[in-house]
């Protein structure tokens, strides 16, 4: 497996810089994995049996239907039992809601946000709260092998990726472990067209584009593609442009990607209004608040 070093030696050899984001924007698995493999996981682990029905909404909302889609799994966990704390009908029913002080805590001192920086933690603490987030995650991830194959990219992808290559370096840049991430790009022999598969272990998505592009390429030579809000702050972070795959019009955007924007990408003319519109629309389809609160 790659390490940070490797991302950080990535050099420069063609014009553009493309980071692309994997669940939700190349691949149609954000609902399979989350409803069939975090969720379950997250009710049985945190013992959530007794508000099954709420914790599902809070955690589809949370990580499907929100602003905080594509957020990592960590920081998912803490936004799900917050807002399940707050929901009259769990309260109603006396649900006990585990704590996340210990896992706030981590999350702050930590960037590298997988499964080997929590198994390093728990060494050297023991923490029980964190030995059930370390083991829910354990979970999710052998539910993710077993349960998704076969999910296919967005029409209009592999076309995309094929004219970015020829003026950009392409990159993945996500927070899902980087195993399966390997395992879903290889799975449909795509792997090869990019240079670099950065997964959560490799830290934040504005990491990634930073060791990756930031001071490499000029800012509007550098582009994020993502169907998350955090893929668009990541973007921002180093001051590079970004294209919106739009929860549930993601055949359209890849469509509009391949037809026009990456074409003014190259042309130099997708910064400004261009952007602009794209983004007034991605940011209508994500809402922030809760429909319960």
């Amino acid at each position: 497996m790659k390490t940070l070093q490797d991302l950080k030696d990535l050099c420069v050899q063609k014009e553009f810089f493309i980071g692309i984001d994997s669940d939700g924007c190349v691949f149609d698995s954000m609902e399979p994995k989350h409803k069939e493999c975090f969720c379950p996981a997250f009710i049985n682990n945190f013992n959530l049996q007794s508000v099954s029905k709420y914790a599902r909404e809070v955690w589809e909302f949370v990580n499907l239907y929100s602003q905080d889609r594509g957020c990592n799994r960590f920081h998912a966990i803490i936004k799900a039992l917050d807002l399940l704390r707050q929901r009259p009908q769990v309260i109603k029913r006396g649900a006990k809601i585990m704590e996340t002080s210990a896992l706030k805590a981590w999350i702050q001192r930590e960037s590298k946000l997988g499964n080997p920086a929590l198994k390093t933690e728990l060494e050297k603490t023991s923490n029980s709260e964190l030995q059930v987030a370390y083991q829910w995650s354990l979970d999710v991830n052998a539910a993710v092998e077993k349960i998704i194959r076969g999910v296919p990219p967005f029409p209009f992808f592999k076309e995309s990726l094929d004219k970015m290559q020829q003026k950009a370096d392409v990159i993945v840049v996500s927070q899902t472990p980087t195993e399966a991430l390997v395992r879903e790009w290889a799975e449909l022999g795509i792997d090869k067209l990019i240079r670099f598969i950065a997964g959560q272990e490799l830290g934040t998505k504005s990491e990634h584009l930073t060791f990756a592009a930031k001071d490499k390429y000029p800012a509007d030579k550098i582009l994020m593609i993502g169907d998350a809000p955090g893929d668009l702050k990541a973007a921002v972070s180093v001051d590079a442009l970004f294209y919106p795959i739009v929860p549930g019009n993601e055949d359209e955007s890849w469509k509009r990607f391949y037809d026009e924007a990456l074409d003014k990408f190259f042309g130099m003319t997708f910064k400004g209004a261009y952007q602009k519109n794209l983004l007034n629309e991605f940011e209508k389809s994500l809402p922030e608040k809760a429909p319960w609160l």
